[in-house]
């Protein structure tokens, strides 16, 4: 399954730019899969309901269904950072035609790195080999070897995306000729 890392510093707009490219690809007919790293506990049920009480019994694992939607838990157990394998099991690939991952930087993924200079933050794609483009700002090093797209144009950074899609597609296609 094609899945992007978008990978920054926090406070560089991960999010915002995420929706607006999530919604851009989504009206050009992808279906789309988001994993959202958070470094917070967050409570998804309300105390007292049922759902919240057959988790708090113990179940590890659950879904709580409405008309509307469906929403999967997965107690991790004890406080440890998730891999992001094991978060991409959890989602249904056969309704997707990609994933973008919000956060897990660090990991060995295929990443676009997000970057605002104002943050005074350092470049991730000088440590890490996963980073294939880089959105910013500019204005802080025009000597970069990745390819260079605007943090403040989503379109551009969703047409990023798609023409990566198509070439994981077409990798695909090439390594094994008549399978999808």
């Amino acid at each position: 399954m094609f899945t992007l890392i978008f990978a920054a510093y926090s406070g560089t707009g991960k999010t915002t730019l995420l929706e607006q490219v999530v919604r851009i690809l989504c009206q050009r007919g992808y279906r789309i899969g988001v994993v959202k790293h958070s470094h917070h506990d967050l409570e998804l049920d309300k105390p007292g309901k049922d759902s919240y009480r057959l988790r708090k019994a113990g179940a590890v694992q659950g879904v709580l269904v409405t008309p509307w939607r469906s929403v999967v838990f997965h107690e991790n157990g004890e406080k440890q950072e998730a891999e992001l394998q094991q978060q991409l099991a959890l989602l249904d690939m056969s309704v997707l035609d990609m994933v973008l991952v919000e956060g897990f930087r660090h990991a060995p993924w295929p990443k676009i790195e997000l970057h605002r200079c104002a943050l005074g933050k350092p470049f991730l794609h000088s440590q890490d080999e996963y980073v294939q483009a880089l959105v910013w700002d500019g204005g802080c090093d025009d000597q970069l070897a990745l390819p260079q797209l605007d943090i403040n144009q989503p379109q551009q950074v969703a047409d990023y995306v798609e023409k990566c899609w198509r070439d994981y597609q077409e990798s695909r296609q090439a390594s094994a000729p008549g399978l999808d």
